[in-house]
């Protein structure tokens, strides 16, 4: 890589994400010898501004960033660096620097979860076909997992991409039921498969 360390006093601005999340914990800067530093020793090092000297994150806490990747903008004059971290990220004791969760978040998938955990906690709505089905058990449930499976089985063996997809798309919402109504989500999952690839 080559570093453009001239348009900001030597210092380029180290934008820090979880390479696992992709949550954003964070943003350092970093002059030369922070960088050698963090590739020589795989701890994310910067330059405090306020210190005037190097700074490896989690010196005094312990709560270090482990080196995963890094990669340079556009501009070659931005950082973006991949961790695994060790405990909290900032100072206060938060995950991260603007006080959110270090929690995996799957777009869409992760709000439908939300709206369905509402469902089955709050089944006022008569209306709703997810509270009905948390009402019925978690052998109705299953059991309408089990159906959309083998409609999107039939649906593969087919040519029409619509009804796939749309099978598809009923099994994925019924499974996510399924696993709220067995107390997990999807993130639990995701840990079995990320154990599963290492």
């Amino acid at each position: 890589m080559t570093i453009d360390f001239n348009k900001n006093n030597g210092l380029v601005p180290a934008i820090i994400q979880d390479a696992t999340s992709y949550k954003v914990l964070m943003l350092g800067y970093m002059n030369e010898e922070a960088l050698k530093t963090t590739l020589e020793t795989n701890l994310v090092t910067f330059f405090s501004r306020t210190k005037q000297r190097l700074w490896t994150k989690g010196e005094e806490s312990g709560n270090v960033l482990n080196l995963v990747s890094m990669k340079l903008d556009c501009d070659n004059d931005t950082l973006l660096i991949m961790v695994d971290p060790q405990g909290s990220t900032c100072h206060t004791g938060s995950d991260t620097c603007w006080n959110e969760d270090n929690s995996s978040n799957y777009g869409f998938l992760s709000k439908l979860e939300g709206i369905i955990n509402d469902r089955k906690i709050n089944p006022s709505n008569e209306d709703s076909y997810v509270a009905s089905l948390f009402s019925e058990g978690i052998n109705k449930i299953a059991q309408k997992v089990g159906e959309e499976a083998i409609e999107v089985v039939i649906e593969a063996k087919d040519s029409n991409d619509d009804l796939f997809l749309n099978e598809s798309a009923d099994l994925l919402f019924h499974f996510l039921i399924l696993l709220q109504a067995k107390e997990f989500q999807l993130e639990n999952v995701v840990q079995v498969l990320h154990k599963r690839h290492n």
